[in-house]
């Protein structure tokens, strides 16, 4: 699963994302609003944790934004203030869930899972759709209990269709979300790694999960 976090105090953010990644999420940073805007503005990440205070664009303008277009992504606000009236501002105006500073990194990552529980079904570290069940710490799949032996490329693509499930994924948000923003290939890998991942799902008589939306990318529609 990917987060994004955006934070202008460096050393609280580099802190955040090593116990992120530690506990096996990928992770975008940013320390301020307008780069932290425009990497949430690529529909890639599964939670999204905004400070209030930054430079650039608030936290809170950077939700108002998003929610305006319609993104759905959890977001989780870290603020200094601890006054009510900031809390309910920061949920009227789009926000999931709030941590007041300072907190503990393991209330953060609780709330984070609670989130992620909400959004995309994940139970028991396990994200399951019908027969088909991915298994975040195996970095693998299983199907009625067999595995699926999936690349670790191949394991982060489906896991972005599963946690997206019913929604229509562009060819570029895959690349960028499975592949990253900086690298040699081109957009071509993906159809050929969707290829390779129906080719295991076909083995078990799963591949119909995967839809293909001419001209535009992909759906996972759970039948």
């Amino acid at each position: 699963m990917r987060v994004l976090i955006v934070e202008d105090d460096r050393s609280l953010l580099q802190a955040i994302a090593d116990v992120f990644e530690e506990e096996g999420y990928q992770i975008d940073q940013a320390s301020n609003g307008l780069d932290g805007l425009y990497f949430a503005e690529q529909g890639i990440y599964d939670l999204m944790i905004f400070d209030i205070m930054l430079p650039g664009k608030s936290g809170l303008e950077m939700i108002k934004a998003l929610r305006r277009a319609g993104t759905q992504t959890p977001i989780l606000l870290l603020t200094a203030r601890d006054s009510v009236e900031d809390r309910v501002t920061g949920l009227d105006v789009g926000a999931d869930d709030y941590l007041t500073k300072p907190f503990a990194f393991q209330e953060l990552l609780a709330r984070a899972r609670a989130l992620l529980r909400r959004k995309s079904g994940v139970n028991d570290g396990e994200i399951t759709c019908g027969p088909l069940t991915l298994r975040p710490k195996d970095y693998d799949g299983q199907v009625d209990g067999v595995m699926l032996k999936l690349t670790a490329k191949e394991y982060k693509l489906l896991e972005f269709l599963l946690l997206n499930r019913g929604q229509i994924l562009t060819r570029e948000q895959i690349f960028d979300r499975v592949w990253g923003f900086e690298v040699d290939t081109n957009i071509g890998v993906v159809d050929v790694y969707l290829h390779y991942v129906r080719k295991k799902l076909a083995a078990h008589s799963c591949d119909h999960l995967i839809q293909t939306i001419r001209g535009v990318g992909y759906l996972l529609k759970e039948q």
